[in-house]
Parts: C-alpha cells; structure tokens; sequence
C-alpha cells in the first residue's frame, strides 16, 4: 500500500445540493471512483442515495465506515444506503449484516454503470477482484467541491507486505493505458483545472501490465507534453525504490511536476522492513532522498510511518525517529500499528497497545516540529498558492496557506508569506 490514506470520511453533494450523497473514506482513489460513481447515481435517477465508500487499511478506518453508516440511517430513516469500497470488498457479509445497510458493491462492481441503473434483487454484490485483469476506463468532469483533480492511473497491488490486507479489497496491479490519462488530463484541464493529481494504489508498480512495458515516468512525460495547458502536476504516494530514472529527471528538471513527493517508507529499521515484506532498506531511503534533494532542492518530503509494528523494540523505533530527520521529512502520515485479519504481521508477536499509541505519538510529535520549523522558514517569501477554498491553498511544495481576505477557489495567486503558525502559513496577495 503505497496510496497515503484520509480515515477521516469526507461527506459530498453536488454543488446544486441535489444528488446522491457521497461518504468517502480514504485515499484519493476512493475519492476519485466516489466521483464515477456519483455520475451513475446521478444518471440512474438515485437522487436521495447515500453511498459510503469505505477504506479498509486500519482497523479504526473500518470501525469509523460503520458508525458513519449507522449515522446516515438515524438522519436518513427511509435512504437508500449502499456500502462499497475496500472494506466491504474485504468482508461484505459484514456489513450486509448491519441493519442499516440496502446493499454492497465489490470494488469492481461500483464502478459499473449498470450497478445503478439494472440493480439486481442480491444484497451482497462483490465478485472476486482477483480475477480482475483490465483496468477499466472512467473518466469524470472534475471533482465536486475541490480545486485540484484527481486522476487514476493504476489500480491493485502485487506485492505483498505482512501488514497490508489492501491487495484483497483491491486485486493485482492493473494500469490504465497512457493515451487514455493524457485524454482524461485534457478534459480536466479544458474544465478549468490547474493541478492534476495522479493517484493509485501503488503508482509506482506502472506500466508492466501494459503493451510496451511504459513507467510512470513515461505516463508522466506524456502527460505534460500532451497538455501544454496543465499548470501543475503532482503524483501521490510512491515507493522510492521503484522510481525509474525518467520519473527522477523530470522530479529534478520539470517546474511543472510538483516539487513535493510522499513515500511510502513504513519503518526506519532494516529488521523491521524485513519483517514487512518492504522492498527497500533504511539506506536506500534515505540516499534516495540525498540524492533528489541535490537535484532539487526545494523538493519537500513527506512519508508513511507506522509506530509498533509487532516485534519493534525501543532501538527499533528509535530508527524510525531518526529516520526523519536522516530524510529530511517535513509531512508524516503516522500510523498506530493495528493487525488486520488475515495479514500475516497478524499473527506476530503483538505490542501493547499503550506502547503503540506513545510510539506514535512521539513521531506525530516529532512530525508537528518539523512542519513547524519548515513554515517558520518560508515567512517572508513570495509563491503561487492554488485556492483550495476562500480563504486557503496551497504552495508547489504543499503548504497551507491562509488569508483574511477571500480569494476564488480553484485559481492560482501569488501570495507574499507573512506569517506562521505551527501548521501553516499566513498570507497576503503580492501586489
């Protein structure tokens, strides 16, 4: 899993406020097919639907799908509520089990038209995702309420770390062909967008299952040279050991591709990644932080980390501690250890759960003053800031900026950085 998840569920209505109600936990995949799936609710004619798209990577990511459905149903006595996502691929009987729930779709079958407009009468609908080989085109307008859009390229995960369940809620790696992104890029960027994010589970992994044998590298570059219009490109999580060398010349050469990568670093100690099944060591790591940072150094690093992963003793952890500042992370996405059923890091030695919520708070807290110090470092400096909302955005390098004074959503501003506090900047227009 290299896709840095949001457990926080993300409720969403078409802007008219008409419309099927979208809960989507997650990564910005999910958020990505919770926007195809609006559009056949919508062509269906499920105006008053709920559909809760959940997340499956931690034990509390599943515990909060389920309270958010029991709330959808108090508020919403007579909804139509449809559970999908990893989660219910993972275990549907579970949630068709809760009362609360009309119907499930498997990760395959949300994303089908006919899902929606041809329901059949089965209340569990999730085939094997195993058998999946072909990543299916979808293609969206734009995503609703948010600046930046989103853009699947890959799907699935061939490998196999000890702690992840998410190949089984999402199947083996398939990508989506190049002309195919670089046509769905154009329409976004013909309905006004200025940042394009390319999303996954393993982003990485892009490529082998497709003719000519392309890397995310290649996808990249024809991407940009196929829309001259794109203003900014940012590509979500990777594994760092799997970066191509044509992806590293354009992280170090293109002004266009974001100058702000996340890595799915998971540990700081060579046993532990051993342990996880990981594909890179600590040093590797961190040379290849080295090495983009001299290339380019404004590049700004963010990772996944996860605190007491079974076996992990104090020296252990203390590499993880020390791995951010060895790296230079600025941006941690911190993970208490959590065993998901049938993953074999399930069934290792265990910690106490008090041990792992301490180790992950150390790094949360390592994590707070590291951000801290890098916006305190920007006061004073000049940056394009896209417009998330009225009154914030964010840098190239992701940031987030605030104002006092409204500014249109979705539009590029240059913005003078007057202040910070411990978890953004402050800023005014340049003018």
């Amino acid at each position: 899993m290299t896709e840095a998840p949001d457990t926080m569920a993300l409720s969403s209505l078409p802007e008219d406020g008409e419309g099927p109600r979208i809960i989507t936990f997650g990564c910005r995949l999910n958020t990505f097919e919770s926007e195809v799936m609006r559009a056949h609710a919508g062509k269906a004619g499920l105006s008053d639907a709920i559909i809760v798209n959940t997340c499956a990577v931690t034990g509390e990511a599943v515990r909060q799908a389920r309270q958010s459905i029991r709330k959808a149903r108090r508020e919403n006595p007579d909804a139509n509520i449809t559970v999908t996502g990893c989660a219910a691929q993972i275990d549907p009987k579970a949630f068709a089990d809760m009362p609360e729930v009309t119907r499930v779709l498997g990760n395959e079958e949300k994303l089908r038209l006919s899902s929606f407009t041809k329901p059949d009468d089965a209340r569990i609908a999730v085939d094997d995702i195993m058998t999946v080989t072909k990543s299916t085109r979808h293609s969206v307008d734009g995503l609703t309420g948010r600046a930046r859009a989103y853009v699947q390229v890959q799907t699935g995960c061939d490998h196999r770390c000890t702690f992840c369940i998410i190949p089984f809620g999402r199947g083996n790696s398939r990508s989506v062909p190049i002309n195919e992104v670089v046509e769905q890029v154009q329409r976004l960027v013909g309905n006004g967008y200025r940042e394009v994010v390319l999303t996954g589970v393993d982003i990485t992994s892009y490529g082998p299952d497709l003719a000519g044998d392309p890397t995310l590298g290649m996808l990249c570059g024809r991407i940009l040279s196929g829309n001259p219009d794109l203003e900014r490109l940012r590509i979500s999580s990777i594994d760092s050991v799997e970066v191509d060398e044509t992806l590293f010349e354009l992280i170090a050469n293109e002004p266009r591709l974001m100058p702000h990568l996340h890595l799915s670093l998971q540990s700081g100690d060579n046993m532990i990644l051993k342990r996880m099944k990981r594909r890179h060591t600590r040093e590797e790591a961190i040379a290849f932080c080295h090495r983009v940072r001299e290339a380019r150094p404004e590049i700004v690093f963010g990772a996944d980390i996860i605190a007491g992963f079974p076996t992990e003793t104090d020296a252990m952890f203390e590499q993880s501690m020390a791995l951010v500042e060895e790296c230079g992370l600025t941006y941690l996405h911190v993970f208490p250890y959590s065993p998901r059923p049938e993953t074999p890091a399930a069934r290792m030695p265990q910690l106490n759960g008090t041990i792992i919520k301490d180790r992950a708070s150390q790094l949360r807290a390592l994590g707070e003053k590291r951000l801290a110090a890098f916006l305190a470092a920007h006061v004073g400096r000049t940056e394009k800031v896209l417009m998330e909302r009225a009154h914030e955005g964010r840098t190239e390098n992701f940031a987030m900026v605030k104002f006092a004074e409204a500014l249109p959503p979705g539009t590029l501003q240059t913005v003078r950085l007057v202040d910070a506090t411990a978890k953004h900047l402050i800023g005014e227009l340049a003018r």
